[in-house]
């Protein structure tokens, strides 16, 4: 398993003149894979997100809306769903450009950013 942010989307359907929809509004789950830690984009959490929640909301259902390629009403942020091995990943990414974050440690960016949204979910020892 790989890093994972959710976050919840409303985003409504656009249709044709005369045509209409009911509902005209939809939720939905989306999961985001960002790029691994150190690579370009992978501080996803550091734009978007502030304890826990998104940070801008236009610039979240932006976000959204790049995804899914549907107008979106809404977007917010749910958790970071991962395995301790990637969120060990994780912490050597921040801890190597602790700088960038304003922080003096792991723990304080993860919590500056997540608030308690991160969910970790077991290895199963099997799949190794």
């Amino acid at each position: 398993m790989s890093l994972r942010y959710v976050f919840t989307v409303r985003f409504r359907l656009e249709t044709a003149s005369g045509v209409s929809t009911d509902p005209q509004e939809f939720e939905t789950t989306v999961r985001v894979t960002p790029p691994p830690p150190g690579d370009s984009g992978w501080m996803l959490f550091r734009d978007a997100l502030w304890r826990g929640e998104v940070n801008d909301p236009v610039y979240a259902r932006q976000l959204a809306q790049s995804w899914l390629d549907v107008p979106v009403v809404s977007c917010s942020f749910a958790e970071l769903r991962t395995d301790e091995d990637a969120l060990s990943d994780l912490r050597e990414a921040i801890a190597a450009d602790l700088d960038e974050f304003n922080a003096d440690s792991v723990r304080e960016v993860l919590h500056k950013y997540f608030g308690s949204a991160i969910h970790v979910e077991k290895t199963d020892t099997h799949d190794r």
